[in-house]
């Protein structure tokens, strides 16, 4: 059961678009370590519903975390989701809502590094959070590449164009309307990103935006460590512990969908006894000796009093993201990381059971 959950209180409410809304919660007074985020990070929402109880959605955050202010998410409507509708249609000033505390891994290494950002439709969210803070605390030089079906689509438009005129030296973006230039093809984002080679390249928006973009990406040889992508697949367990059911509905978040992929194979038996697992999680090292074999890693950590991040702990987010540092491990479900992920060595913490009888990990 889930014990970090907070119920937020709604400061402010934005119509950015017809479509879409900014929505603006208060931290409470001493929660404040709790909701410390990255650029790029989401927050997972409890959205009631009459049929389950809730339903459970991860909505990215478009606000900057430099300062310390207040949490804003951006939340577009789609046809036919239920939770992004009831958002749009109900929530207002002054109520509350329950959240979880910011994950994802979906936020630059370096604030300073030279940045190729693409975004389709609401998937400016979390790109433009990494804009903001970009801008604020680092150093390197930033490219936009915004994709949207007509101008009264764009999302964030006054505060793009704000951004830009104020740092014409480092922030340059380009605008792609559908209405006026038709759907980008590959070639065009890969005759786009070229000149931008050195560039780390984040990409987020509806999925065959993602693919091309990331196909285009791969073409150019950008390495794995420059390449990164928002995937979201909807929840389908229950993060919020004491609450019915989740609603296994469309996903309502920013980003689009990812493939199923297969979860790594198993490179070898079960250990026979315990398992030694290292840990290294923000700042801290956390060595044990006594992780059973058939014990999730997650469920491990918590057992032993560590705040191990998560959301959904079913192998449908990246908020549980490790990265191997030694050993091997089994994931029981998989629904976000895709080969190369696992090829880099990234594992949901969630989902995995050991395989070797040392293992050691890093959160990402």
């Amino acid at each position: 059961m889930d014990t970090d959950s907070f119920e937020l209180k709604v400061v402010d409410v934005v119509e950015e678009t017809a479509d879409a809304h900014s929505i603006t919660f208060e931290i409470p007074e001493g929660a404040e370590e709790h909701f410390a985020y990255r650029p790029g990070q989401f927050l997972t929402v409890a959205v009631p519903s009459d049929q389950t109880g809730v339903a459970a959605r991860c909505y990215s955050l478009s606000s900057s975390p430099i300062g310390g202010g207040n949490l804003t998410i951006t939340v577009k409507r789609t046809a036919d989701g239920y939770a992004s509708n009831w958002i749009c249609d109900n929530v207002r000033e002054g109520d509350t809502v329950r959240v979880l505390p910011p994950s994802g891994i979906f936020s630059p290494a370096s604030l300073s590094a030279d940045l190729l950002l693409f975004a389709g439709g609401s998937g400016i969210t979390p790109v433009l959070s990494i804009t903001r803070t970009a801008l604020s605390q680092g150093t390197g030089k930033i490219v936009l590449f915004y994709a949207n079906r007509d101008e009264k689509s764009v999302i964030f438009a006054q505060e793009i164009t704000r951004l830009a005129a104020e740092n014409p030296d480092r922030l340059q973006v380009v605008h792609w309307l559908e209405s006026v230039q038709g759907l980008p093809s590959q070639e065009q984002m890969k005759a786009f990103a070229a000149s931008f080679a050195s560039y780390d390249a984040f990409v987020c928006g509806p999925a065959p935006f993602m693919k091309l973009t990331v196909t285009a990406l791969r073409e150019l040889e950008f390495p794995r460590e420059r390449r990164h992508q928002e995937k979201f697949v909807s929840l389908g367990g229950n993060p919020f512990g004491d609450l019915h059911d989740i609603e296994t509905a469309e996903s309502e978040i920013s980003a689009a969908e990812s493939d199923e992929e297969d979860v790594p194979e198993d490179t070898g038996t079960a250990p026979m006894g315990p398992v030694r697992l290292e840990v290294d999680l923000d700042g801290e090292r956390y060595e044990f000796d006594d992780w059973a074999p058939g014990t999730k890693m997650l469920d491990h950590l918590e057992a032993k009093g560590v705040k191990a991040p998560f959301s959904c702990r079913d192998g449908e987010c990246s908020a549980c993201a490790v990265r191997l540092l030694e050993g091997e491990v089994r994931l029981l479900h998989n629904d976000v990381l895709d080969e190369e992920d696992l090829a880099e060595g990234i594992r949901l913490a969630c989902q995995a059971v050991p395989v070797t009888d040392t293992v050691k990990v890093t959160y990402t």
